[in-house]
């Protein structure tokens, strides 16, 4: 798509003017690799501090993830030492402030730092004891995504390529349960890499909104891990909100062969989004990862390449007939409207 310079000045004028938000970024995983493996310190502030402000970049709400070479033995260790990890870095940079609710990320961009939020991508490292779920709760933790893409106790992932396995299931009875004591601490639960039978239990058996953080629409690209009509019809039926990937492989089809996907492409399918639920459910997860692409010799692929570029999808989604204010929503505003229906 060719942005013209007047387009190209709404864009960035609207990520000046509005609450911008992410609802998924591996922030802990890459400080936590490059203080414990890495040896350095002021991770944040030195590689990322610029970027995500020339984004205008109020909100990041960053995941636990832990690499398969850490399970299962070592899945709370690890997710305790991203945390650990964290604090040093926001000792280190005040610019950056961790987040347990609205009320403080509202007062974060007031004072104008960046709030960052914690949500799991897996729930690891639990294991299967319910507890330890209030004891990360205490440490700041909001989100949960239930699953990465493979099996734990809570549920099955959907998987990215065809594996030798049993029958796939949905939530076990740990994850319903687990379900249920998120509801009751006031965190919000996340269907990202979720398989559909999950994604159905949990509609089942919930009642409150719930997102699929990093998400795409499977009507155009026909992979698993991107949403059917059915499923975001039912997010939006319950107040949720789903976030734009970035990341090709679930942009276009084609994209391991062809290359990276555009920003235009990513923003047909908030378009689409748009058509089934309304724009009001539409917000950015970006799930930037071409760092990780990069760091292991392998193209980049990332449709928007990082925070600093990230105009140039609200920009796409100006092209295609969204009005400022959708777009002011898709920026961050219906984020935070879903965060405060769930953590207050």
């Amino acid at each position: 798509m060719d942005i013209t310079p007047e387009l190209k000045e709404r864009a960035q004028a609207l990520h000046r003017d509005c609450f911008v938000a992410d609802a998924h970024y591996d922030l802990l995983n890459l400080l936590a690799a490059k203080r414990l493996e890495g040896g350095r310190t002021d991770v944040f502030r030195t590689d990322y501090l610029e970027k995500i402000r020339a984004g205008g970049v109020d909100l990041l709400i960053s995941s636990i993830f832990i690499d398969d070479r850490h399970v299962p033995e070592m899945t709370l260790r690890r997710a305790l030492d991203q945390i650990a990890c964290m604090h040093e870095e926001l000792a280190q940079c005040p610019d950056l402030v961790l987040c347990r609710g609205v009320a403080e990320i509202r007062a974060a961009r007031a004072a104008g730092k960046i709030a960052l939020l914690l949500s799991f991508e897996g729930v690891e490292p639990l294991g299967n004891d319910l507890n330890l779920l209030r004891a990360f709760y205490e440490l700041g933790v909001r989100g949960i995504g239930i699953v990465w893409s493979r099996r734990n106790y809570a549920a099955d992932g959907c998987f990215f390529q065809p594996r030798r396995e049993g029958r796939k299931g949905g939530l076990t009875d740990f994850g319903a349960r687990l379900a249920d004591e998120a509801e009751r601490l006031g965190m919000y639960l996340d269907v990202s890499h979720l398989n559909d039978e999950g994604f159905w239990d949990l509609c089942a058996l919930t009642k409150r909104p719930f997102i699929a953080s990093h998400s795409n629409c499977r009507a155009l690209t026909p992979v698993a891990r991107n949403l059917t009509d059915e499923q975001i019809a039912a997010l939006a039926q319950r107040g949720g909100v789903m976030g734009m990937n970035a990341c090709s492989d679930f942009v276009r089809l084609d994209a391991g062969s062809a290359g990276r996907a555009d920003p235009d492409e990513l923003a047909a399918h908030g378009a689409h989004v748009k058509q089934i639920a309304g724009a009001e459910h539409l917000c950015f997860g970006f799930d930037f990862c071409d760092e990780f692409r990069i760091g292991n010799s392998r193209e980049p692929k990332d449709a928007v390449p990082f925070y600093d570029e990230s105009w140039r999808l609200t920009a796409g989604l100006l092209a295609r007939g969204f009005s400022e204010d959708e777009v002011r929503g898709a920026l961050g505003e219906n984020l935070l409207n879903f965060l405060e229906r769930t953590i207050g």
